[in-house]
């Protein structure tokens, strides 16, 4: 099975400092919110194609433990290039082993910022973009599926789904709080399991989710604990079933 590009580079290595790429290659109106203090730093994609009387979803991805936010360039060819809008904003803490490279923390302040920052990001792109209102999706890779997952289940009324990718079901400071609510929403789960996630914990995190009521769809992949070109294939195959369960093709 192909694997992705490894999504874990630093940005420098990615894509050129003031440069931005549309997903196959060529220059788009494709940027960066960096300069005004009020937008949270951000990339965002652009599909191919774009047509502005079609309200898109919107995917805001939440990048892994060694990654920032230009990772969605190489996360969202791979997902679908003409099916969404995506934008992704940086992590909330900067990592110590990898240059330009960030994490999300998980103090109860680390997770106010990120629902600040995804807010900020989903401005931004309705701001830009033709956006469908009720059709947003968090989704995110291991420490950002985590938090993709957490913000979905602690403000359902945010998005229409959350989809962790190697990211366990949170644990701490209470993301079952609003459980009436959150259970209506449904979730994927994508899990290789390994050392990061280990298939034990898997069946805690299915067995939680089950008793709570969610409406979970889950995907086990033999691979290991890599993000996949078949794990961010299914994502799009997932969320299309959420916009339109019957459609067999894109932009229904």
């Amino acid at each position: 099975m192909n694997r992705s590009p490894q999504v874990t580079q630093s940005a420098s290595s990615i894509l050129p400092t003031d440069t931005q790429t549309h997903s196959h290659g060529m220059p788009e109106r494709v940027w960066r919110g960096i300069s005004a203090p009020s937008v949270t730093a951000h990339c965002c994609f652009s599909p191919m194609h774009y047509e502005r009387r079609y309200a898109y979803p919107l995917i805001v991805w939440l990048h892994g433990p060694k990654g920032n936010e230009e990772e969605i360039q190489q996360v969202m060819p791979l997902v679908s290039a003409r099916n969404y809008v995506a934008i992704a904003p940086r992590g909330t803490r900067r990592s110590n082993c990898i240059r330009s490279a960030y994490t999300w923390g998980n103090s109860s302040a680390d997770i106010m910022d990120s629902l600040e920052r995804v807010e900020s990001c989903i401005e931004v792109a309705s701001g830009q973009f033709n956006i469908h209102p009720e059709r947003i999706f968090l989704a995110g890779y291991s420490t950002g599926g985590t938090l993709a997952l957490r913000l979905a289940m602690e403000y359902p009324k945010l998005v229409a789904g959350a989809i962790s990718l190697g990211g366990p079901v949170p644990r701490g400071n209470r993301p079952l709080k609003r459980i009436n609510e959150a259970r209506k929403l449904p979730l994927m789960l994508s899990v290789s399991p390994g050392e990061q996630y280990a298939l034990d914990s898997v069946m805690d995190d299915l067995r939680l989710l089950h008793f709570a009521g969610f409406s979970l769809a889950l995907r086990l992949y033999p691979e290991g604990d890599d993000l996949t070109t078949t794990m961010l294939s299914d994502v799009d195959r997932w969320i299309l079933d959420q916009c339109c369960p019957t459609a067999v093709t894109a932009n229904c």
